[in-house]
């Protein structure tokens, strides 16, 4: 048996920073552009790249780092746009753990990772710090992070600001303890990369599907776009239908996530050539892809001209940084996504 749906598959559960790819279902813009979608959530993360690359799902969504890797292992697979943009991620921790703002501080702790490119991301930071991969305990945790640090299995965890943070700094509250007690490392400032773009979550989809299939994935982007210019345009509303339409996202802990995440979105939907160009030249020096290895994406199947570059993005990580601490501050009032 055949399906004309287009198979669509996330990188992780459905989480509130994926509100555009349900809300273009739930607002039938899809059924607009002549397409049907097939929304899937993988049981393990870690297989998505496997699974659109080998043909088995045509779309999906990842980190770029993932991309980029799946890609230079045989994977074929391209991204075709971007969901969330250059999202906080670092070592996540909480005070009285033993961890500073040292990176050295980690010497001796078990530190959590979700899959093989994280391990390699210590690794790598660990020789710049003047240590070796036997002065930490790696233990590979998934996307559940947040558990295994209230547990007490791992002392710190990769993760992100707008994600595992806001679920750590809940559970503060509940055990009387401060949301500052909840810290992190940034990956992108101890590895002097200039963004957190590495962890951008992108549109991503299956070579072969978009040779053979050019006009459904333009449908598919414009189906997007009109979901994205709707969260920006009303975000409250957005959020109040998505989680209608999709009941796990109605907690507090996901209200929180989506006004933490709704800064990160990306506007344009598009592919942000300066950082792959960065986040290639890190996999690069991560020995992740060849030097010879092209980033894997384009915007060609755009049907908008793509919002001209940021002029100064430290500047902008600045002004996130500060944005989400006044969010965080405020105590989370209902939607301040402006």
């Amino acid at each position: 048996m055949s399906t004309d749906k287009i198979t669509f598959l996330l990188n992780w559960h459905a989480t509130p920073y994926h509100l555009p790819i349900y809300l273009a279902q739930s607002k039938g813009f899809y059924k607009e552009e002549g397409i049907k979608v097939a929304l899937l959530e993988p049981n393990d993360p870690s297989d998505v790249t496997e699974i659109i690359g080998s043909g088995k799902v045509d779309m999906g969504a990842k980190a770029m780092i993932h991309t980029i890797a799946g890609d230079a292992r045989g994977f074929p697979i391209k991204s075709i746009g971007t969901l969330m943009d250059e999202p906080f991620t670092g070592v996540v921790y909480l005070e009285g753990s033993g961890i500073s703002t040292d990176f050295r501080s980690l010497k001796g702790k078990r530190i959590g990772y979700v899959g093989e490119f994280g391990k390699i991301q210590i690794d790598e930071l660990t020789a710049h710090f003047g240590m070796g991969p036997e002065d930490y305990t790696a233990v590979r945790v998934g996307m559940n992070v947040t558990d295994a640090i209230i547990r007490g299995d791992i002392d710190a965890g990769i993760g992100l600001e707008n994600v595992q943070m806001v679920e750590l700094e809940e559970w503060c509250k509940t055990q009387g303890r401060p949301t500052t007690d909840v810290k992190m490392l940034r990956i992108d400032e101890l590895a002097e990369l200039g963004c957190c773009c590495f962890c951008s979550i992108l549109y991503i989809a299956n070579k072969p599907f978009l040779e053979a299939n050019p006009e459904k994935v333009k449908a598919f982007m414009k189906a997007i776009k009109k979901a994205t210019d709707y969260l920006f345009a009303d975000p409250k509303a957005a959020w109040e239908e998505y989680k209608v339409y999709k009941k796990s996202m109605n907690t507090p802990v996901n209200e929180k996530i989506f006004e933490r995440s709704f800064v990160y979105m990306s506007r344009d939907c598009a592919n942000v050539p300066r950082d792959w160009t960065k986040v290639t030249n890190y996999c690069k020096r991560l020995g992740v892809v060849p030097e010879d290895f092209e980033p894997n994406m384009t915007n060609d199947f755009l049907s908008w001209k793509p919002n001209a570059d940021v002029e100064d993005p430290d500047q902008k990580q600045i002004e996130v940084a500060k944005y989400q601490k006044e969010i965080l501050a405020e105590g989370h009032p209902p939607c301040k996504c402006s």
